[in-house]
């Protein structure tokens, strides 16, 4: 894995995200639970409290939900620990997105786990009647942004020799001096 200053780089950003997606559910459930939709900018950024029983964009899997869920967001968590893993020493942006989407996991697991009405939502933003589905996201990266960049930072090509290394080195380096 990574050094010990990546590693703390890795813990506290992912704790971060925990605790202010933690806090940011308790303050949304307390004071938009007895209130019409808060308007932010207008019609097209609302908080409105929903509860989530599914998965993104409500998908939704019966009865069971939750726990098909919860178990989903396990093996999820043990997916992104097998990534942080094998990160390469200094790839800070991979470690920093893994834990941005750890934290998002860790915090709607957390949702699940206290209350079976499903993971607290409360960003609403569209026009009229065209609307995207009601999301949460104190810190913006921390949700679907974030789990785009993942996917392609994971799947990044590595180079596998130092003549690799060199060679895409000598390449950027190229398209940086042919773009000016």
């Amino acid at each position: 894995m990574v050094n010990a200053a990546e590693r703390r780089l890795f813990w506290g950003t992912a704790t971060a995200v925990v605790v202010s997606d933690f806090v940011t559910k308790l303050i949304a459930e307390s004071f938009l639970a007895r209130r019409l939709p808060l308007r932010v900018i207008g019609d097209v950024v609302q908080f409105r409290l929903v509860y989530n029983e599914g998965a993104a964009f409500g998908l939704h899997v019966g009865d069971n939900s939750r726990w098909i869920f919860m178990a989903l967001a396990v093996i999820a968590l043990f997916v992104l620990a097998s990534l942080v893993r094998g990160t390469r020493p200094g790839d800070r942006f991979r470690l920093i997105a893994l834990a941005l989407v750890c934290g998002g996991a860790v915090g709607n697991l957390i949702d699940r786990i206290r209350s079976a009405q499903g993971v607290v939502d409360f960003v609403d933003v569209g026009i009229g009647a065209w609307r995207w589905p009601t999301f949460t996201s104190p810190i913006p990266p921390s949700r679907s942004g974030d789990r785009t960049r993942t996917l392609a930072v994971a799947g990044r090509p590595r180079a596998a020799t130092s003549e690799g290394a060199r060679a895409a080195e000598l390449e950027h380096h190229f398209r940086c001096r042919c773009s000016h």
